[in-house]
């Protein structure tokens, strides 16, 4: 039976309800679950302080469990990154360990990508997808494919225009907003030549396209061979677009750019979410709009 620790390393998890039905649903699929005593703390807007998250990492990559899944995201992360001993956690990697998450775990997984070259998994998060009354099949059968190795691709549909595209590099991203936040410290991954994807939530199409254009600014973008873009959910528009959209700020990077930006992935704050192994080597390939990710 695969050992799966639920975790929580960042914001305060203050859903109890569905923290029990997240262990039931992982223990019905056939995980041998724990859940860490970290999903109980509060200090502020925090699964406890610092000090005591920063246990939390510690004490799940002594444990090495097959899965270390988050609980949730929400903030926190960001706070530990000078102080994680990237190398123990590393090292759970290399027994085998797979780190799950997404949202604020992107710090995590960034982090790691850059001081170690480890890979993770960017995939659903503990309560907030296996908590729900009713999960989604896609997420949660791409999830248990990906925990037992069997997951060797994802696909997507795209818009039209990059029919024939093949991209080989390494896979990584996550959340944008935590992404260029890491820009320009010692925790940001140096990828050339890599498939960078993004996603977010409660950011207007602006910031996004604001965030995108710090990256290419900063030689980022044009050093990928694709972008992928995700879900940006939950924002709000306002009476001063005036005809300004998601796609506006997507034609206005592509014009900006010279790499392919491709949108439609399946990931995000959104119920369908796919896996997707952070710092592994991938190849991306187009035809017509179907997109395929495989490993």
């Amino acid at each position: 039976m695969t050992s799966l620790t639920l975790y929580a390393p960042a914001g305060v998890e203050l859903r109890a309800q569905a923290v029990q039905r997240a262990r039931k649903r992982l223990a019905g699929l056939g995980f041998d679950v724990t859940v860490d005593s970290s999903v109980k703390l509060r200090s502020q807007r925090f699964a406890g302080d610092d000090d005591a998250r920063l246990a939390t990492l510690l004490r799940v990559a002594q444990a090495a469990p097959s899965v270390a899944l988050a609980a949730r995201g929400g903030y926190g992360m960001t706070r530990l990154l000078d102080r994680l001993p990237w190398k123990r956690l590393a090292d759970s990697v290399a027994h085998g360990t797979r780190w799950v998450g997404y949202s604020d775990i992107t710090a995590l997984q960034l982090g790691l990508l850059a001081h170690a070259g480890a890979s993770t998994w960017a995939g659903p998060m503990g309560t907030g997808d296996f908590g729900v009354e009713a999960i989604d099949e896609v997420t949660r059968d791409c999830f248990c494919e990906a925990m037992s190795g069997v997951l060797e691709a994802v696909g997507f549909r795209t818009e039209p225009g990059f029919d024939g595209l093949q991209a080989r590099g390494t896979l990584w991203g996550g959340n944008l907003a935590v992404l260029v936040s890491m820009l320009g410290t010692p925790h940001f991954p140096r990828v050339k030549g890599g498939i960078l994807f993004a996603e977010d939530v409660n950011e207007h199409p602006y910031r996004v396209e604001r965030h995108l254009l710090q990256l290419r600014q900063a030689g980022v973008l044009e050093a990928q061979k694709a972008v992928l873009l995700g879900a940006f959910t939950e924002w709000k528009p306002s009476p001063l677009d005036r005809g300004y959209t998601f796609k506006s700020a997507v034609s206005h990077l592509r014009s900006a750019c010279k790499v392919p930006i491709l949108t439609g992935l399946p990931f995000g704050h959104v119920p369908t979410k796919v896996c997707l192994p952070v710092g592994r080597r991938v190849t991306l390939l187009v035809d017509g709009r179907d997109a395929l990710l495989g490993w």
